[in-house]
């Protein structure tokens, strides 16, 4: 194994109140109830396309790209300073840096987003490659965001592994044919990726690496 490849939120952070906020900022806007945390909190890690159908399943395809333009739009705004990443990440990714391995992250989020997270982290140069949103025609469980990612840090496959929280990046992993490790700070559970081929489930990446170095 050469590089680790990440999934954000639930996986490296929180974003939890950024996301509920331009959540229901952007359905206010198209006249929809707002939603709850709980309920909001199952769709994260879903595209925006693919959350507002799983709030609005009777909606149609025009709002469902207003609600994008909507979201961001919110985001831009309260997304970064509502975002921390968990405890002992920094600290992890520092490790598997000095341990030599490249340092992914493949996500839903938008690659400046990413970007501007890890800036005010002041650790954006332990990251080697970022694959967001804008950078994909087709996201998450299509595996295009994590091939694209394979290429550019011009590696092969066998020489990954994707970490997530959700059954979408387990899916993700699955169809791009690379080996893939749980993390259990989102809202799947163990016996949710039982069906799915991991390296490990862990409680967080700190259990992940540990398992990578014995």
């Amino acid at each position: 194994m050469k590089a680790i490849l990440f999934d954000f939120d639930y996986t490296l952070g929180d974003s939890t109140k950024g996301i509920i906020s331009s959540v229901n900022f952007a359905l206010n806007k198209l006249g929809y109830q707002k939603r709850d945390e709980e309920t909001i909190r199952k769709t994260i890690g879903l595209s925006l396309r693919d959350t507002f159908f799983e709030l609005e399943p009777e909606g149609k395809e025009s709002e469902a790209e207003q609600f994008s333009r909507f979201f961001k739009e919110k985001a831009d705004e309260v997304m970064v300073p509502n975002t921390e990443l968990y405890p002992g990440v920094r600290e992890i990714l520092q490790a598997i840096k000095k341990d030599g391995y490249q340092i992914g992250i493949v996500t839903t989020k938008f690659h400046y987003r990413i970007e501007q997270i890890f800036s005010r982290q002041g650790i954006l140069e332990l990251i080697d490659q970022i694959v967001g949103a804008e950078d994909v025609k087709v996201e998450k469980p299509n595996p295009e965001g994590l091939l694209l990612a394979i290429d550019r840090l011009q590696l092969q496959k066998e020489d990954i592994l994707y970490v997530g929280d959700s059954l979408v990046d387990a899916k993700t992993a699955e169809n791009a044919g690379v080996s893939f490790a749980a993390v259990l700070t989102g809202t799947t559970s163990r016996e949710d990726f039982e069906p799915y081929r991991t390296v490990h489930v862990g409680n967080g990446i700190k259990d992940i690496y540990e398992k990578i170095r014995t």
